[in-house]
């Protein structure tokens, strides 16, 4: 591992090695590891917030990877440079992850303009990885134009993907049933523009019949933005068809965020919610690391699950022994 000032200085000229190595030092639990990314990280903060951050989410099998592969390369082929952060669940037993978005992304993950970085939940909450925000930053410092963020399902994810982008497009299927089952209300409010994919071949008919059927339902709903109506547009993203509709929707939509201020609002209400998460994991990986609670917590676990306690009560143990060695 390069030391900070020499990985700041790769990273800033976009070399690919470097980031690659400033997300795993983000990544990592070490604590000399997380002081040297807090210290580079902010002498990067100067070089950020540039990009156009995309969140993509959709259900198991709606084509994400084909989706984003045809995105990016588009968007590469304008001009500009993309990184993808696919974010993989990980296992709560083995607490490993599958991480093969490159291997579903073949023709863009040898794009010289584009970077693909799987990263692990870990078991965050919301199905996004907990460094996500960090690691943005650290796309945009290298020069990356458009960040896009692909979550593992539909769920919690997309809560936890719309404070972290701009633009929140939901990817969707037909010909799957009833085309209204299976998407919340709440997660068809929260998009900025929907996209129904696989729009070929036999599946052409039903595509259009359901982005039909999803203006209509949107018409009942209200909207975040008073004066922008969520597109719902059709595409191959196997065949690429459709793509360059869907990017200048995006494009219009981000526009549309700076003109009306939109975009610093939103973007300042994301860094109050960075800020809540951070601390929200620092403290628990303090408490965790503390020596005398790692003694505790074992027996306290146990009269938890003996019933002589509540979790409540246990957890307040915790905290006592925590904040009086604070204070000494």
């Amino acid at each position: 591992m390069p030391d900070k000032d020499n990985l700041y200085k790769l990273l800033l000229t976009g070399d690919r090695v470097a980031l690659g190595k400033a997300i795993t030092l983000i990544e990592s639990q070490n604590p000399a590891d997380r002081q040297q990314a807090n210290e580079l990280l902010n002498t990067l903060l100067p070089y950020t917030g540039k990009a156009i951050r995309i969140g993509i989410t959709g259900v198991p099998g709606v084509g994400k990877s084909t989706f984003i592969e045809a995105l990016g390369t588009l968007i590469t082929a304008d001009g500009k440079k993309v990184a993808v952060l696919a974010i993989d669940p990980s296992s709560p037993q083995s607490k490993g992850s599958i991480l093969g978005d490159k291997t579903r992304m073949n023709k863009l993950s040898t794009n010289p303009a584009a970077f693909i970085r799987p990263s692990a939940t870990s078991g965050s909450l919301g199905g996004v990885a907990g460094k996500t925000m960090e690691t943005i930053l650290l796309c945009e410092a290298a020069g990356y134009e458009v960040v896009i963020i692909e979550t593992v399902g539909v769920g919690q994810s997309e809560i936890a993907v719309k404070n972290l982008t701009d633009v929140f497009l939901l990817l969707m299927l037909a010909g799957a049933g009833d085309e209204l089952q299976g998407i919340k209300r709440g997660i068809m409010e929260m998009a900025d523009i929907l996209v129904i994919n696989k729009a070929d071949g036999d599946n052409i008919a039903q595509a259009n019949l359901a982005r039909k059927a999803y203006a209509s339902a949107l018409h009942l709903l209200t909207p975040q933005d008073s004066a922008w109506s969520p597109p719902v547009l059709t595409c191959s993203a196997l065949n690429s068809q459709g793509i360059d509709t869907v990017w200048q929707q995006l494009l219009k939509f981000y526009t549309h965020q700076q003109a009306t201020g939109r975009l610093t609002e939103n973007r300042q209400q994301q860094k109050k919610h960075w800020l809540t998460q951070t601390l929200s994991s620092e403290l628990l990986l303090r408490i965790k690391e503390n020596p005398q609670i790692k003694t505790l917590l074992p027996e306290l676990e146990q009269q938890v699950i003996d019933n002589k306690i509540t979790p409540l009560q246990a957890a307040d143990a915790v905290m006592r022994v925590f904040f009086d060695q604070v204070k000494k």
